[in-house]
């Protein structure tokens, strides 16, 4: 980050060349600098950056519910550890790089955050010893100066070192300063015990990191904390499988819950929005539960995600309009 300090002024040509300074220097400065931290209720969606099917979208035809955007996803790079972004244009339109920049500024400017995905279902970025943990941070910071975006998500879905990738992010952290957005977004097997290496990463980053949206879909069936076995596609699957991470040490304010779009944004696991809120309810206020109540509350829930804004636009915005609705009255 750019830093600024004081200076006293001794004459008027000085002060004339250091407000010249200051004021090349805040056009470069990036953007952790003053963007809004997310709010204590938040939603979060996946901006696609290619074409799969769904509804191809610029960044400014998010929609306001969405208060994290994750840009789905970085590359990786050449070094081990490294990742890199590059915008496919020819498949989102002509969409260029200047437009994207300039739409994640005016997103800041509205309140919300963007961040930079990590992953994905093909993504094989490996973090596992000092090295590539240099290079993920610097690499990520990299493109947070480049294109303004306010952290990084983690979406490793083909295994992760705790020791490593929190050594990373410590890392990133140090160089990005306090308005670094962390997120991350593990399966359901991740999850299951604070032993698994995706729950030690988010316990050894507790400090900084934003919010954990686990993906509530394309999964088996799960434990509850109560032991007992839950099927995914119902509320007692999104509750008590989030009672294990409100258990397991993480404040509530770093738990989301992490759902599909729509049917087709998913191989399993879609429920409708209104599932999505009585899960909310139940752990938030111990209202529209299940078979299974947990045994508080946690009025302090972050909220939900969702896979993704494209796919949610598909279907008429349907699920942010009424998620995004009540995750901001919680």
């Amino acid at each position: 980050m750019k830093s600024r300090r004081s200076t006293r002024a001794w004459c008027a040509t000085a002060v004339a060349a250091l407000a010249a300074a200051l004021t090349f220097a805040g056009t470069t400065a990036h953007a952790t600098e003053t963007a809004a931290a997310p709010p204590a209720h938040a939603v979060t969606g996946y901006w696609q950056n290619f074409n799969n099917g769904a509804t191809v979208q610029k960044l400014s035809d998010v929609p306001a519910d969405y208060d994290i955007i994750a840009v789905a996803f970085a590359d990786t790079g050449a070094a081990p550890g490294a990742v890199t972004f590059s915008l496919d244009s020819a498949g989102l339109g002509g969409y260029t790089a200047d437009q994207f920049k300039a739409d994640i500024k005016a997103k800041q400017a509205a309140g919300k955050s963007v961040v930079i995905s990590i992953g994905g279902q093909n993504g094989t970025v490996s973090v596992t010893d000092s090295a590539s943990a240099a290079n993920f941070a610097d690499s990520v910071y990299s493109l947070m100066q480049e294109y303004g975006f306010d952290g990084v998500d983690i979406d490793l879905e083909n295994g992760i070192n705790s020791t490593y990738m929190s050594q990373a992010l410590k890392s990133l952290s140090a160089k990005a300063g306090s308005g670094l957005v962390i997120t991350m977004a593990p399966q359901t097997i991740d999850m299951q015990s604070t032993s698994t290496e995706y729950f030690k990463t988010a316990l050894a980053v507790k400090d900084i990191l934003t919010v954990v949206n686990m993906q509530y879909y394309n999964s088996g069936s799960m434990l509850g904390c109560d032991g007992k076995v839950y099927a995914q596609g119902s509320v007692d699957f999104l509750t008590a499988l989030a009672c294990i991470q409100l258990e397991g040490g993480l404040d509530p304010s770093q738990v989301g819950l992490g759902l599909p779009a729509s049917s087709s944004a998913a191989g399993s696991g879609y429920v409708a929005p209104g599932v999505v809120n009585d899960a909310l309810d139940c752990l938030a206020k111990g209202t529209g539960c299940g078979s299974f109540k947990p045994s508080t509350t946690y009025p302090g829930l972050r909220g939900a995600m969702t896979w993704s804004t494209n796919w949610d636009a598909a279907s008429g915005n349907a699920w942010s309009g009424a998620v995004g609705s009540h995750v901001h009255g919680m």
